[in-house]
């Protein structure tokens, strides 16, 4: 029997700064920390934005000019949580379908006034259909989600 768990991939970390101030950087900041080694268009990828706002996308942004918008932002609510699809399928490629992608909730939670912790979950990774366990595989490896949480982390400690 399988847990209903297994869909999901929770992380989360400590960051020494404000609620607010954390919630600003990971979502103002996101190209610092989103390793540009994860791209799936034929140029490299120049910046990564994050448009902060419901129905706004998270887009990778090449060198040559071409996008891709790989997420789309569900909720977004100054400075406690935001959610976005995980539009990238088990074949590390854009899903047609929105109803065939997984979403993340981060949510930042204050420890005290100047310290902060983010709560990640990617959830509902069954929707991406067969193959789905090597796009939870894959989030929750050392290069998944952690490297992205470890990047963000060291922006606070860097003094940006």
């Amino acid at each position: 029997m399988t847990q209903a768990a297994t869909d999901a991939v929770r992380k989360q970390i400590f960051v020494e700064a404000s609620q607010e101030r954390a919630f600003t950087v990971f979502t103002q900041n996101f190209g610092d920390f989103k390793p540009r080694e994860h791209n799936i268009m034929q140029s490299p990828i120049a910046r990564t934005e994050f448009e902060p706002r419901v129905g706004g996308n998270i887009v990778d942004i090449a060198e040559d000019g071409s996008e891709c918008r790989w997420a789309r932002v569900l909720a977004y609510e100054p400075h406690e949580r935001v959610v976005f699809s995980w539009d990238i399928g088990p074949d590390w490629q854009v899903v047609a379908d929105p109803e065939n992608a997984s979403e993340d909730e981060v949510r930042f939670v204050v420890e005290t006034p100047q310290r902060t912790r983010v709560e990640l979950e990617h959830r509902n990774l069954d929707r991406h259909g067969p193959g789905w366990e090597a796009v939870r595989d894959g989030i929750a490896t050392d290069q998944g989600w952690p490297l992205y949480l470890d990047r963000y982390a060291a922006l606070f400690t860097e003094g940006s």
